[in-house]
């Protein structure tokens, strides 16, 4: 009797152990990459313009709400979205293009990949603009850095930086302005930014343009208020913001990345597929067929 109860209890720690290995839902792997697995949803904080632009171009938004799934993790920037998709291989998450590297995978919308090509072309559906907004009460310097930004010089700068360019106002001279400068807004539009304030001070070393970090909206509410001169957004101005006296000005275009983890199999998603993720009607990888 001892024996068989020993046996039985054996058994029993064998079959719980097994089911230790699998439970949770989220350690299914293939040998291609992850197969299986409950879906980590991660999106953008509110005032963010890519989640502005990307729950529209989805049709997560609807009738101005946006249904995002209220379990999707929320991050406060470009960055801390790129490192919490690369640590998670059940993650989706979404980013600017330009600032897509090797640490995650983007996946390719309605067959179409990412690429500053497809983008240009229109082929690449998922993109929008990248803004700066100003007031009638720009300063000289402002004003001169705004010249720089879209003279040959500064939309080079924006090409090089993976993002399509507009049309440029020709060679760029400073008119000489000295002073500071700050400029806050989007954290997608911050590194080409940083890059063109960068080259700027070169060319005008009596100016120091401060870039500061934020989202789209405080980017367009601190211009309005005066602590920004010039705001940063990557989606277009609401109407109840141009009616406060901003002016927007279209500086580049730029895609946004649909990306996994690496680990990931899954390598297309269907703009439906992606609108059901984010809203919570799917809620596992295994539930996607490419």
């Amino acid at each position: 009797m001892n024996k068989f109860l020993k046996g039985m209890l054996a058994l029993g720690l064998s079959a719980t152990a097994l089911v230790g290995c699998s439970s949770g839902g989220d350690d299914a792997q293939s040998d291609e990459g992850t197969a299986s697995g409950a879906i980590t949803v991660v999106s953008r904080e509110d005032g963010s313009g890519t989640r502005g632009a990307f729950t529209e171009l989805m049709g997560i938004e609807e009738d101005g709400t946006d249904n995002t799934t209220n379990s999707a993790q929320i991050t406060n920037s470009t960055s801390v979205m790129m490192t919490t998709v690369e640590g998670n291989p059940y993650a989706i998450g979404y980013i600017s293009l330009g600032s897509l590297n090797d640490t995650v995978k983007a996946v390719t919308v309605d067959g179409v990949e990412a690429t500053v090509e497809n983008v240009e072309s229109g082929e690449y559906t998922v993109s929008r603009p990248f803004l700066v907004c100003t007031t009638e009460d720009i300063s000289e310097l402002g004003q001169d850095f705004m010249n720089f930004i879209m003279s040959d010089e500064g939309q080079a700068i924006v090409e090089e930086e993976g993002y399509i360019p507009r049309e440029t106002t020709g060679a760029f001279t400073s008119n000489g302005a000295s002073g500071d400068l700050t400029v806050g807004g989007s954290s997608s539009v911050t590194p080409v930014m940083e890059k063109l304030a960068e080259a700027y001070e070169k060319i005008n070393t009596d100016a120091n343009v401060s870039v500061q970090q934020s989202d789209s909206t405080s980017g367009a509410e601190n211009t309005i208020s005066g602590v920004y001169e010039i705001g940063m957004c990557s989606r277009d101005l609401t109407e109840e913001e141009q009616s406060k006296g901003l002016t927007p000005t279209t500086i580049a275009l730029d895609g946004i990345a649909v990306i996994v983890n690496k680990e990931n199999a899954v390598s297309n998603l269907t703009t439906d597929q992606i609108k059901q993720i984010y809203t919570g009607e799917i809620t596992d990888w295994a539930d996607i067929s490419e």
